[in-house]
Parts: structure tokens; sequence; C-alpha cells
């Protein structure tokens, strides 16, 4: 009776932790350090797909980068798909034009992803190309089409990172005009949704460098820019939400050119302790924002650091449930609070 009691129970727990959890497809994006590949050899458990960002595109539409050949094999053993990045150096917006209005650059381009593919092995590929202007947008939906053509055919996929948006009108301030007609505007979000395997939306970088100190992505805003797309007409199942694992920096800074002025700076988990320690500053909880800020200051100025860690990952998971997405894109592997793969783990089980 006692050892039926306990089955049961454990079968209990056992559903509840299930229920908890929900099916992910965890994307995470690494680059050419070796704190990104320690990363991804501990936890590559925890990986669905990982994106190298290690090859740029010429305005020629000629490719160049390489994998390294340890990911390749630690993604094969482990069941994990490489599709590298492909990226206009600089986000380049006159070199991206370039490229998406050239037919011949992008035929190019798409014959070496083909060759590339071949001679690593890849599951395919992901576009990062922004800094996209209002005025490309027909070239690039139509780049997109014709590399997903090539692609599909030979059994690779194709995905795309995409800039947020949460509306398509101008905003209330020449920031926000700036942002939509040179990084927003340009990108047919739901088109690409289906002419490709997904899209990965950057919900991050809600602040940056150019405005006042605020969370890289607060849920609230994040929530925002996922419903946007969604009212757009963009399948959940075709959704991968971007999470930031990265903090920033808010301190005042001078050059000869610019005088004073505000800046801000993206901050790994090491650092974000170091500067907390160096500055004698206690981190606190920002209920509106969930995320972790503290505030010190320098000679009586202040400055602001915004925090990405475990305690702000758990509700931007809850999203994920919430709108049962794709998964999740993560920028960038090597940066992150190693509390936070407890949290994945408890709150995510790989596709």
């Amino acid at each position: 009776m006692l050892k039926r009691i306990f089955v049961m129970a454990m079968l209990v727990i056992a559903a509840s932790i299930a229920k908890a959890q929900t099916k992910s497809e965890n994307l995470f994006y690494m680059v050419n350090t070796p704190e990104s590949f320690e990363s991804f050899r501990a936890n590559v458990s925890q990986i669905s797909i990982v994106c190298p960002q290690t090859f740029l595109v010429s305005k020629e539409g000629t490719l160049s980068g390489s994998v390294d050949p340890r990911v390749l094999s630690l993604a094969k053993a482990n069941n994990v798909k490489v599709m590298p990045l492909i990226v206009n150096s600089g986000f380049d917006q006159k070199l991206l034009h370039d490229i998406v209005s050239n037919p011949v650059a992008r035929k190019r381009s798409i014959e070496m992803m083909l060759e590339y593919a071949k001679k690593y092995d890849l599951d395919g590929w992901q576009f990062d190309l922004e800094g996209l202007s209002i005025r490309d947008m027909a070239d690039f939906t139509q780049y997109f089409r014709e590399t997903a053509d090539a692609l599909h055919k030979n059994k690779l996929q194709l995905s795309a990172a995409l800039v947020h948006a949460t509306e398509n009108v101008g905003g209330p301030t020449a920031y926000h005009l700036f942002l939509y007609e040179n990084w927003r505007a340009g990108y047919s979000f739901k088109e690409l949704s289906e002419i490709g395997d997904f899209i990965s939306i950057m919900t991050y970088d809600q602040h940056t460098r150019r405005t006042p100190p605020g969370p890289v992505a607060s849920p609230e805003w994040m929530e925002k820019v996922i419903k946007y797309l969604l009212d757009q007409g963009v399948k959940p199942e075709k959704l991968s939400m971007g999470i930031p694992n990265y903090s920033v920096h808010w301190f005042t800074d001078y050059t000869t050119e610019r005088g004073g002025f505000a800046n801000g700076r993206s901050a790994k988990y090491p650092m974000v302790q170091h500067l907390l320690g160096q500055n004698n500053a206690k981190k606190v909880w920002h209920e509106k924002a969930q995320v972790n800020w503290a505030m010190w200051d320098k000679d009586g100025v202040f400055e602001y650091l915004f925090i990405e860690d475990a305690q702000s990952l758990k509700p931007k998971l809850d999203l994920l449930k919430k709108y049962n997405l794709r998964g999740i894109s993560v920028w960038v592997l090597g940066g992150e609070d190693p509390e936070g793969w407890n949290v994945l783990k408890k709150e995510t089980i790989r596709k």
C-alpha cells in the first residue's frame, strides 16, 4: 500500500514538473572567443541550434568565414544543428543595399552558402543583416526568398534574425523615427516568417547607449513586440524570442571631437560582478523592468547598471509559455550568469 502511494506521489510530482516546463528550440549565438566556446561545450545538452557569428558577406556577394571544427564535432555528437550567421560587416547600410539590390551578388552569395554548407555539413543559415533601410524592403525580401528556395531544395534551413518593432509608424520622437526608417521598417515580418523556416526576433536592446539608462529587455516591452508580430500574422510556431544574457553599464564619457557625453556599453556577467564590487554597489530588483539594477556615483556623477541574470530570465521564459512560441534565441554564449542554465533546465525541455 505504501509502495503504491509512493509511486502515485512520484507520478504527481513528475506531472507537475512536466507542466511547469515547455518544449523549446533553444538557439544560442556564439562568437570566436574562448569564453563562447567553453560555454558551448559545457552546456551543449541544453542547446538545440548553435549559430556561430563567423561569416561576412561583401558587396559582391562573396562569403568569407569558417566554423571551428570542435564546434562541428560537439554539435554532431549532441544532435545540435549548426546554422551560422551571415553578417554585413558593421551592419553597414550601404553595404547591405549594394548586396540586396544586385541580383548577381545575391546569386553569388547563395551559391557560396551551398558550397560552405557542403564543406562543413551545415544544417542551414541565418541572416543577420542589419541596418536595413525602409527603401530596401522589396529587395531584401526577394533575396530571402531566393535563398530559401535554393536552401530548401538542398534540404537546408533558413531563418533570419530581425530587429524588433512594436508598431508600423514612425513613433513619438526623432529617435524612434530613425530606428523605424533605418532598422525596423525594411523587414516584412509575416512574409519572411512564411518564406523561411522561422524568424528570431531581437527582443532586446530596449535601451542602448543612445538612450537614457534602462533595462536591456523588460518582459513588459518584450511582450509588446511579440504581440505586434503575432498581430501582423506571424505564427507562434515560426517565432523564436530573443533573450539577452548581457547587461549594460551607463557612464560619462569624453572625446576631443564630442566633448563630454553619456555612454553605455554591454557588460558580461563577470564584469557585472566586478563593477558591483569595485563600486561597493548593491543590486536591487526593479519591479516594473523585472531585472536587477544598481546605481552609484563617481565623483558626484551617477552611473547605472541594468543587469541580466538568472533572476531576470524566469519572467522572460514565462512569455515563451504564454504565447506558445517556437523557442528562444539567446545572444551570446560566454557572457551569461552561470545560474541561468539551471533556470533554463527547470523551465524548458530542449526540442
